[in-house]
C-alpha cells in the first residue's frame, strides 16, 4: 500500500500504526511548505488536499480514524480494535473527540482562513489556542484514564492517534507537563520503537 503523509501533520499517527503492525507500505512525503498538497497531482488522489491519504488496490481511503480502523483490520490478532463492545465505543468516543475538537482548537492557528475571512478573526482565533488546546488536555486528562494505553493494558488505534495532538502542544504554547497522565502517555508513545522509525522519516 502507498500512504501520503506529511511531517507535522495527523498522518504521524497512520504511520505510527503502520510501523506497530509491520504491514508493508511506501511512504510519499508531500511538502506543505510548498503547497503540494493543493496542486492538482495531489488533488487527484485526495481533493481535500490533506493528509494521509491511503491508496490501496481497489480504492484510495481518506480520514485519519477510517484509516486507523481499516490498517487494525488487517492484523486483527493485534487486538488494536477492542473485541468487548464497551471498550471499543470508549476507543472511538476519544478519537471522535481528537477529529472534532482537539485537532480543530490547533488548527485555528493556521488554518483559520477554513472558517473567517477577516484578518482580525484570524488573530482572535490564533490567541485562542494555546487556551482551548489546554482546556482539550484537561477533557482527556479527566475523562480517559490511560492505564497506560487509552482503553487499558493494550494499544489500540486511539493511542497514535492521541500521541500525536499531543506533538502539537508545545507549538501551541501548552506544557503537557501539567496533565501528568497525558505526559506519561506522551512519553511511553515516544519510546516505542514505531515511533522512533517515524522520527527517522522526519514526520516528527
Amino acid at each position: 500500500m502507498k500512504v501520503y503523509l506529511a511531517p507535522k501533520t495527523v498522518s504521524i499517527a497512520t504511520a505510527i500504526l503502520l510501523e506497530e503492525t509491520g504491514l508493508p507500505y511506501e511512504p510519499v512525503m508531500l511538502d506543505f511548505s510548498k503547497g503540494e498538497q493543493m496542486q492538482s497531482a495531489y488533488h487527484a488522489i485526495n481533493p481535500k488536499g490533506r493528509v494521509p491519504a491511503l491508496v490501496l488496490e481497489n480504492g484510495i481511503l481518506t480520514e485519519t480514524g477510517a484509516i486507523l480502523e481499516f490498517i487494525a483490520a488487517q492484523v486483527p490478532d493485534m487486538g488494536l480494535v477492542p473485541s468487548d463492545p464497551w471498550k471499543s465505543a470508549q476507543m472511538r468516543a476519544v478519537m471522535y473527540y481528537l477529529a472534532s475538537t482537539f485537532h480543530v482548537n490547533h488548527a485555528h492557528k493556521m488554518r483559520g482562513s477554513r472558517w473567517a475571512n477577516l484578518k482580525s478573526s484570524m488573530e482572535d482565533m490564533t490567541s485562542k489556542v494555546p487556551e482551548t488546546m489546554r482546556e482539550s488536555c484537561g477533557y482527556i486528562e479527566e475523562n480517559c484514564q490511560m492505564s497506560p494505553f487509552v482503553t487499558g493494558s493494550d494499544m489500540s488505534v486511539a493511542d497514535p492517534w492521541l500521541f500525536t495532538v499531543c506533538t502539537w502542544l508545545k507549538g501551541d504554547d501548552v506544557d503537557i507537563r501539567d496533565f501528568p497522565s497525558l505526559a506519561a502517555h506522551y512519553d511511553m508513545m515516544m519510546s516505542r520503537p514505531s515511533t522512533e522509525k517515524v522520527r527517522q522519516l522526519g514526520l516528527i
